[in-house]
């Protein structure tokens, strides 16, 4: 029964100290996450920012795990190059020293725990504030104080009678071999915590507690940072080549630090030692903190140099992805990645709408190709591939649609809840107007091909009403995923105003002829040619009208 008694307050302790950092980061996240992982979506191709970059958001959030699974995702999204996912990596695995320095804090004599209650307090009172920021800042709180709770209670669930933990000091006794079983352990533990923060804390417990020896605390440490990788190998199933390649070079970064570190661990921790304030003498919290520290700097500093060759190396181990149908859009989504980086998802679903815009731009351009050059090769090289497009677009819009109604249901935000219903109305809106632009491309086409006649002086006529509809086209592309501000918002109602405008001229005239006896079947279809440039354009300002309350 005492053992069980042990083993339920270590499991309990262990319980409050997870949920306590998973709210410190879920918090953290929810208030500055967004605009961490923004930053990390658009990174430049320097090392050294990137390296920067990857250390400053781990640090913020409390979880390279979180981080790297990111820099994944947005690589399979095209967002990341994979040779500038390499710094941000690397710099996530130095920024995640920051926990074991917060967890050392519990072991110092002021007893940081005896402020652990009033910080929870204090995060409670600012979760009662209307302002989901102060929600958010409150929640983070209440997981620090959470954090430190559960690891005092987890110093106390360990038992200090020599006698209790025999069983431990006899595994400590086998020489190498306990080294390796201690490495082994880290491994499996950090990998079924999916935290390295988390197992540090018991690492660090356990030897603050005596119940383990410097070596083997070291050995522990080490093993956690290979099972730290598998949030990133989970995060690239299924995903494309090079998000594959950037969780690869994750695992390699670890790997490679851990098995130098083992083959020299002897001189290695004497130099974790010697850089410890107090040598020998220092707190053991302290040492492993820096033991931490010291393994991940010197692997950045190492590897970080021959970034091209680990590149290359990966895309010898992982082959380039098969060439698909290009003509066929699938967007996944994979709730490996995390549900707690809901804004990683949502700034995917931004790229997919993109590459919407891009595709329905495309189409548009095949409009005015046909206003201007109506003879048969318009036909033959234009009507078949405007087909292609526009079931295309199809596909996004079914794809797009279905992945943001399951970003709905993440743990996200009022804020982004509305972002994303606006996102839904701006794919309804882009596939529209998809239809719209196939619908004139036919019509051009069957003006051709019907060899309907109309005077130069009516076709130039309809080519700055075309024009006016592209320059709102082009400005949507450009603003598309940005909050349009008041001045932008009645430059696209300008534009609306003045497409309105030609339109009601265009068909005035256009029924002056038919009044004058012109070909009935080709001014009907000049006015629908017109008709369907004003929805182009409805479609348009309506987008702006979305983006504007994002």
């Amino acid at each position: 029964m005492a053992v069980v008694k042990v083993l339920l307050q270590f499991l309990g302790a262990l319980a409050f100290l997870l949920y306590g950092m998973k709210l410190m980061s879920d918090g953290v996240q929810k208030s500055t996450g967004e605009k961490l992982q923004r930053a990390l979506s658009v990174m430049t191709g320097n090392r050294i920012v990137a390296l920067i970059t990857g250390m400053v958001v781990t640090m913020i959030i409390q979880s390279s795990g979180a981080t790297t699974v990111m820099v994944v995702t947005f690589v399979n999204a095209g967002l990341l190059s994979l040779v500038q996912s390499v710094g941000v990596i690397f710099g996530a695995n130095i920024g995640t020293t920051i926990t074991a320095w917060i967890v050392s804090l519990s072991t110092f004599d002021f007893k940081i725990a005896a402020f652990a209650i009033p910080i929870f307090g204090l995060g409670y009172v600012f979760t009662l504030a209307k302002k989901s920021t102060y929600r958010n800042v409150g929640e983070a709180l209440m997981g620090f104080g959470m954090l430190f709770i559960g690891l005092d209670w987890l110093q106390k669930a360990i038992p200090t009678d020599p006698a209790k933990m025999m069983w431990l000091t006899n595994i400590q006794g086998w020489g190498p071999v306990s080294i390796l079983i201690g490495f082994i352990i880290g491994i499996l533990i950090t990998a079924a915590l999916h935290s390295s923060s988390a197992f540090s804390g018991i690492v660090i417990s356990l030897a603050y507690n005596n119940a383990i020896s410097w070596e083997f605390a070291a050995a522990l440490t080490l093993g956690s940072n290979i099972g730290s990788t598998i949030d990133a190998i989970l995060a690239a199933i299924g995903q494309s080549a090079d998000s594959k390649r950037s969780a690869l070079i994750h695992v390699m970064f670890n790997v490679f630090g851990t098995v130098i570190a083992l083959i020299f661990f002897g001189p290695f921790l004497n130099l974790v030692t010697m850089l410890t304030p107090g040598h020998a003498n220092s707190n053991i919290a302290i040492r492993i903190s820096m033991l931490h520290t010291v393994f991940k700097t010197l692997s950045t500093v190492v590897l970080l140099p021959l970034q091209t060759p680990i590149v290359k190396l990966s895309r010898m181990l992982i082959k380039d992805d098969e060439v698909g149908d290009s003509n066929t859009y699938k967007l996944e989504f994979v709730e490996t990645i995390g549900k707690e980086n809901s804004a990683a998802y949502i700034i995917r679903a931004e790229k997919a709408i993109a590459d919407m815009t891009d595709v329905v731009t495309g189409m548009f351009d095949r409009i005015q190709i046909g206003l201007t050059s109506r003879d048969q090769s318009f036909i033959d090289n234009h009507a078949d591939e405007s087909e292609k497009e526009e079931v295309y677009c199809d596909q996004m819009h079914e794809q797009i649609t279905h992945y943001l109604v399951k970003c709905e249901s993440l743990h996200i935000t009022e804020k982004q809840l509305n972002h994303i219903s606006s996102m839904i109305q701006i794919v309804e809106d882009l596939e529209s107007m998809s239809d719209n632009c196939y619908a004139t491309v036919m019509l051009i086409s069957k003006s051709i091909s019907k060899n309907m006649k109309y005077q130069q002086d009516d076709l130039d006529k309809m080519i700055p009403y075309v024009e006016l509809a592209r320059q709102f086209l082009q400005f949507i592309r450009i603003n598309i995923n940005k909050e349009l501000d008041d001045d932008k918002l009645s430059l696209a109602r300008e534009l609306e105003d003045q497409i309105d405008l030609f339109r009601k001229n265009l068909k005035k005239l256009a029924r002056k002829r038919l009044e004058g006896g012109a070909d009935v079947k080709a001014e009907l279809l000049y006015i629908d040619l017109v008709r369907q440039i004003e929805k182009i354009g409805d479609n348009c300002f309506s987008i702006s009208e979305s983006l504007r309350a994002l």
